[in-house]
Formats: structure tokens, C-alpha cells, sequence
């Protein structure tokens, strides 16, 4: 690890902790050369992932995009930006495990769908309007059945 400070690339590790909920490990060095200490960072490698649009168009994976998406859903209702960021995250870590690199828009979308169904119904009903492409009413009608029949 090169130094900030003099540019050696020599250091000692003095502290190491785990840190932002044990996704990264926090490492406080100290230079061999200059005795400055620092902070760095390590992190776990991700693969890219990719989303293939219904276009059939490729991108790739946006968390941003996917809170964003959720927030519009849940304009005025009851759900904190917390719980969108921990769907979002779980969606996220679900998508690296898996051995696919790319996924396709559909399968976001009921991944989506599927965790605000439990979260408020209200923000699935109107994130499935939008993802769903309902045409009319009887669309709109035809999903709310489906949702009280569930209950």
C-alpha cells in the first residue's frame, strides 16, 4: 500500500476492524518510512451485473435506479427510505450470489414486487401499475382481486 503522505510502499497494519455492517474491513497503517499514519479501506470485489432491458438492451445494474423506482411507488405512504435501501440491498446481494451475471428487467421487477407486497400494498399496486404496463381498470381491478383473494 503506497503512502499518501511520502509515497512509500511500504506499510505496517496497526488496527484492522470490521466496518459499515461487515461488508468492509477498516485497516489503520502506519508507513515504514515517514511514520504517517493512515486509513484504508477493503472491500469485496463484485462482479458487474448486467440488466437486459425488455428492449433487449443492456445496462448495467443500477441500486440508484432501483431505490428510485420504489420511492415513486411509495410517494406518500408509510415506508422510510430505510426499508427501501435494505430491499434494495437484499435484491442486490440475491443478484451477486447468483451465478448469473445478467438479468433481465422481468426478473427485477417481481423480485421488486414480490418484497413490497409485504412492505405496503398501496406502493405494490402502483410500482405493479407502472412495471406491469396496466391498460385500463379491469387491469387495475383483475391485480387488486388477486392481492384480496391472497389475504
Amino acid at each position: 500500500m503506497k503512502c499518501p503522505f511520502c509515497g512509500y510502499t511500504e506499510s505496517k497494519v496497526i488496527d484492522s476492524r470490521p466496518a459499515e455492517e461487515s461488508t468492509t474491513i477498516r485497516r489503520r497503517r502506519e508507513c515504514l518510512a515517514c511514520q504517517k499514519r493512515f486509513t484504508t479501506y477493503e472491500i469485496i470485489e463484485r462482479l458487474p451485473l448486467v440488466v437486459v432491458k425488455r428492449d433487449g438492451s443492456r445496462q448495467s445494474f443500477d441500486k440508484v435506479k432501483l431505490i428510485n423506482g420504489m420511492v415513486r411507488a411509495c410517494e406518500k405512504r408509510p415506508v422510510s427510505l430505510g426499508t427501501l435501501e435494505e430491499i434494495a440491498d437484499d435484491i442486490e446481494q440475491e443478484l451477486q450470489s447468483n451465478l448469473e451475471r445478467e438479468i433481465s428487467t422481468v426478473e427485477i421487477g417481481e423480485m421488486v414486487m414480490g418484497r413490497l407486497k409485504n412492505v405496503d400494498e398501496v406502493a405494490y399496486v402502483r410500482f405493479a401499475s407502472v412495471y406491469r404496463s396496466f391498460k385500463d381498470i379491469n387491469t387495475f381491478m383483475e391485480e387488486l382481486t388477486k392481492l384480496l383473494t391472497e389475504k
